[in-house]
């Protein structure tokens, strides 16, 4: 997770391809919220999510989830295998483990239970954004929609 201890808990289902969850990441990630990514890689969209999913979880195996999805976020155009090696380069990742780690079974059960827990909450597109358990929102949260989350978790 990310953000802020007593922030709201925030549960974000999306694919790293996806510009409007990038949209979404760059938002929460600036809101005092604690932000949990889970995937919702779709077969519709092909190949590259999958591959995408793949390597957060790879690199969230070296504590770098995070710099990995901010790094995509930030340069959505560069997420083709040799994009990937130079950035766990660059982060000082264990580059061989990572290309293992993002293509082993644990992995694809991972990125598999984290879809078959989306579609069960209610998610039909990305991104789909919960809080508290409550209904699927989907859409880039904007500044209203932060402002009353943070209303509504100081009232609770």
């Amino acid at each position: 997770m990310s953000g802020p201890q007593g922030g709201p808990h925030v549960l974000l289902y999306g694919d790293a391809t996806c510009p409007r969850c990038q949209q979404a990441v760059l938002r929460l990630r600036a809101a005092p919220v604690r932000l949990e990514w889970r995937h919702l890689v779709l077969r519709a969209r092909g190949p590259r999510p999958r591959a995408l999913a793949g390597a957060l979880e790879a690199a969230g195996r070296q504590g770098a989830f995070w710099p990995v999805l901010d790094a995509l976020v930030a340069e959505p155009g560069r997420t083709e295998d040799p994009d990937l090696w130079a950035l766990a380069r660059r982060l000082g990742l264990d580059v061989q483990r990572f290309d293992a780690d993002r293509r082993d079974e644990a992995t694809t059960a991972r990125i598999a239970a984290d879809l078959a827990d989306g579609l069960r909450a209610g998610a039909t597109g990305t991104p789909a954004i919960l809080v508290g358990g409550g209904p699927v929102d989907h859409g880039v949260p904007d500044d209203a929609w932060v402002a009353a989350l943070l209303d509504r978790h100081r009232g609770a």
